[in-house]
């Protein structure tokens, strides 16, 4: 191997097209066990490489040279082979930096919350400290503030940072903590970039609290990192900003809503077609494993029905980079809401109910009569969840196109 990333678990990682599109090189992910740190890192055979979970600190007994900012942190997430000597670096640091920054985090006399104790915390202090936070306190599972106290003691924080893996693909769903007591609440920041949104982030979104999560951060890291594996002098923002609107548009979800009838099928298959992007359709899915739908509903009824939905729905969200076309009671139960929304931006394919034919393959629509009660009874839930609306004209390429400019 010559540049890439090592790490217990890489399976969510996005280090390898961030770093092929950054520079003219091969990058590979190499999952090491504890036991094999040791050998790999003394046998030297790379030119570059990052470092993640759990070797932060692990790595620097390893390293001939740690520069002076990550000597301070006590974490190396960079490591330059240079003529058989190891140099340590912290990108992270600026990384972070970049991300709190650029979504105007002004931390200066403001008390900051971090959540959890391994190398990417040390470093989320060290820039909490260069940007003037007046109070760090860093929260553990088992230490003086852990997450059963925190919330009494430090309600009145107005930055959280989470460092740790809660959240984290494939884990999606979980968060490390709630975040309603804390009534001082500015933003919130997860260095988590997989899923897109955690379900924190989408938490402190629902309380109209300002977030963000690491993609931002992984990107820019990335780009100083290549320019010491290469000696190269990036225009670090400009290309950062490049290389993640990039990846953004290539692993965010389409997620498309709306009645049975609308297009939702029509239209993500062709839509899926024109971006390159995997198509699923949510009631494919629950035929493909249970039957047929209206069968479900003949035997087993509308709420067995949903809760399968349900599954198949947290199934599709986890996906990244796909088209996701969902069922039309889909948006009825907000969990499906929300797990479609850690990875996705949904649309809202509006089409005149005149223009939607009843068919018997759908229980809850299968005459005109029954049609037009679920069209009014969801119409306003359609544009509650969606974050575009799409006016379907029958015109599929109208469609895809208009969808295509918005994601551009």
């Amino acid at each position: 191997m010559k540049y890439g990333l090592i790490g217990e678990k890489l399976g969510h990682s996005f280090s390898k097209i961030i770093h092929e599109s950054i520079a003219d090189y091969s990058y590979e992910l190499k999952e090491i066990s504890k036991d094999g740190l040791e050998l790999f890192m003394k046998e030297k055979s790379f030119t570059g490489i990052n470092v993640t979970i759990p070797y932060k600190t692990a790595v620097m007994p390893y390293l001939d040279y740690i520069d002076e900012k990550a000597q301070k942190i006590g974490a190396v997430n960079t490591v330059v082979n240079r003529d058989g000597i190891l140099y340590g670096y912290n990108t992270d640091f600026d990384g972070l930096t970049g991300l709190l920054l650029k979504n105007k985090f002004y931390l200066e006399g403001k008390k900051v919350l971090i959540l959890g104790t391994g190398g990417t915390s040390k470093t989320a202090a060290a820039v909490c400290e260069s940007l003037m936070a007046s109070q760090i306190i860093t929260v553990s599972r088992k230490g003086e503030v852990n997450y059963g106290n925190v919330c009494e003691l430090h309600s009145d924080a107005a930055y959280i940072i989470n460092t740790t893996p809660c959240g984290m693909y494939p884990d999606n769903f979980s968060s490390p903590l709630k975040l309603a007591s804390f009534d001082r609440l500015e933003g919130v920041a997860d260095v988590i970039y997989n899923p897109l949104k955690t379900a924190l982030c989408l938490e402190a979104e629902k309380l109209g609290i300002k977030n963000c999560n690491g993609l931002y951060m992984l990107v820019h890291q990335a780009v100083i990192a290549a320019g010491k594996f290469t000696d190269t002098d990036f225009d670090t923002e400009g290309e950062s900003d490049k290389v993640y609107r990039r990846l953004l548009k290539e692993k965010q979800n389409i997620v498309l809503v709306g009645m049975p009838g609308s297009g939702k099928s029509t239209i993500g298959k062709a839509l899926a077609e024109k971006t390159g992007k995997l198509f699923v359709d949510t009631d494919d899915m629950i035929e493909g494993a249970f039957g047929d739908i209206p069968s479900i509903f003949k035997t087993r009824g509308e709420e067995f029905f949903r809760d399968l939905e349900a599954a198949k729905v947290r199934e599709a969200a986890t996906l990244s980079g796909v088209v996701i076309a969902t069922g039309g009671g889909a948006v009825l139960r907000q969990s499906n809401v929300d797990a479609l929304r850690l990875n996705g931006i949904i649309f809202f394919l509006d089409r005149p109910i005149e223009n939607i034919v009843p068919t018997a393959d759908r229980p809850l629509s299968s005459d005109y009569d029954a049609l037009k009660k679920r069209y009014e009874e969801r119409y306003g839930r359609y544009l509650e969840v969606s974050d575009y609306v799409i006016k379907v004209d029958g015109m599929v390429a109208n469609s895809v196109s208009r969808i295509t400019e918005i994601i551009k």
